[in-house]
């Protein structure tokens, strides 16, 4: 029997089509890749490490197991997690110069191509790591930060995490290989040499000074959409609306309660992150008192300093509301670090002093002994259960009893024709008696400062009220 060598060829290349194998020399090395290229590339199979400097051993496994559900919800597999004990980290490799060969070890062994450290590097130790295992390595400000754009979905809040990629990205740009360390001019440089800052400037100093550019184009564009946002807040408040941000760590299930005590509809998902676009809904309280409830975007601990600052018009809506319910995940390992992690942002952004309500939520999957010694220590908190519905009622009776109540005392009869100032009495006021006579809607009410000033003309005088009416 004669075998056919085109068939056995046929099937060699099938084989060969069908199977994945490594061919040492063909790897794209760390220094053919650019600056862009490397901000683009999307983590996929990643080791992670982290150095325990203090707290117990309990806290530091609790923040790994958190980069963990970050470096996943970046939709990155992890393949090993590996710690270290130090004082502080290694000024030069994070790690000890030692156990980067043991990391290095264990990335070869694994097979990833990612090392994601827990902490924010500084450009000379994410080089040298990089150059000692020959792997990108990504820190934790830089796996938030792609976090947040793969879930920006308003014009404004992609234009605030670009804004802080690039001012990340700007501290860190480097010459690998030395292909942004050339210096260039006329038409070597693209057209960036008369043009640009003259003959002699690197491919380095080109690359700042375009994200320079592209950083100012965002904040106008930031600006013009904060001014949009006032435009409506100003309206909210020129009406003495009650606002009232719902805040704290994220996958707190601070959507899910919003839904629960507005019927909101927002997108709920088990994702660290999975809100960062604010939704405002005004609901009322059950005397009929009008007031916003605003989702915002979730905290964590060490949120990088980039995004606190891009998104600071955002989370001044937070600092500028009448109230904060201060969402907590009571099932978490440490509800008690959530709480700590979101009041160092709530003092970064300047809403220390607004009232809060710390909402215990995930009551019905958390331990009794923990959420009893979160009581303990916050004597002003409710037990919830977004999902299904315990404590909301509770909630919404504090919600009541600590917004803010208007001060104003009046006595008026409004024309019928003026039925718009009756409907503002009933939206923020509270009306203690109403009757409709032959004149108008004869009321009287206790209403803020700004629609007193609007009743004033409609005051009834003392012969007819019999007293005085008016503090």
């Amino acid at each position: 029997m004669t075998s056919d060598p085109a068939g056995a060829l046929d099937d060699l290349e099938l084989e060969e089509r069908n199977s994945l194998r490594r061919v040492s020399g063909l790897r794209t090395e760390l220094e053919d890749i650019t600056e862009v290229e490397y901000r683009q590339l999307r983590l996929e199979r990643v080791v992670l490490v982290g150095v325990w400097t203090d707290g117990t051993a309990v806290e530091a496994e609790n923040s790994l197991t958190e980069l963990k559900l970050l470096a996943e919800t970046a939709g990155s597999e992890v393949l090993d997690a590996l710690m270290q004990r130090r004082h502080k980290p290694d000024p030069a490799t994070y790690i000890g110069r030692g156990k980067v060969d043991d990391l290095k070890a264990a990335v070869e062994a694994t097979g990833a191509d990612t090392i994601i450290c827990d902490g924010e590097l500084a450009p000379s130790q994410l080089r040298n790591l990089e150059d000692r295992t020959k792997v990108k390595v990504v820190d934790r400000t830089a796996l938030i930060l792609d976090i947040f754009a793969q879930h920006a979905k308003s014009r404004e809040g992609k234009a605030q995490v670009e804004l802080a990629q690039l001012k990340y990205q700007t501290q860190r740009l480097r010459g690998w290989g030395g292909n942004l360390s050339r210096q260039a001019g006329g038409r070597a440089a693209g057209g960036e040499g008369i043009g640009g800052r003259g003959p002699g400037e690197t491919k380095l100093e080109t690359d700042r000074r375009r994200i320079q550019a592209k950083m100012a184009k965002l904040r106008r564009e930031l600006a013009d959409m904060v001014t949009a946002r006032d435009t409506k807040k100003k309206q909210r408040q020129s009406r003495h609306v009650p606002a009232v941000s719902i805040a704290g760590y994220t996958n707190a299930g601070k959507s899910s309660l919003l839904n629960r005590l507005t019927d909101a509809g927002v997108l709920v998902e088990n994702a660290l992150f999975a809100t960062l676009d604010p939704t405002i809904r005004r609901t009322q309280t059950s005397d009929g008192r009008i007031y916003t409830l605003s989702d915002t975007v979730g905290f964590v601990r060490h949120l990088p300093h980039q995004l606190v600052e891009a998104f600071r018009s955002t989370l001044e809506e937070v600092a500028e509301s009448d109230l904060i319910l201060h969402v907590v995940d009571g099932s978490h390992p440490d509800p008690a670090g959530q709480l700590r992690a979101v009041r160092e942002v709530f003092a970064e952004i300047d809403a220390s002093d607004v009232p809060e309500i710390v909402v215990v939520n995930k009551a019905d999957a958390a331990d009794p002994l923990v959420i009893k010694e979160l009581l303990v220590n916050e004597p002003h908190a409710v037990v919830v259960s977004a999902r299904t519905g315990e404590g909301i009622d509770e909630l919404l009776l504090a919600i009541e009893a600590d917004l803010p109540r208007p001060s104003e005392r009046v006595d008026v009869v409004l024309p019928y024709s003026r039925g718009d100032l009756v409907n503002r009495v009933h939206e923020t006021g509270e009306i203690e008696t109403l009757s409709h006579e032959a004149d108008g809607t004869h009321l009287a009410a206790l209403v803020d400062a700004g629609l007193a000033y609007d009743l004033a003309p409609f005051a009834v005088d003392n012969e007819r009220a019999g007293s005085t009416v008016h503090q």
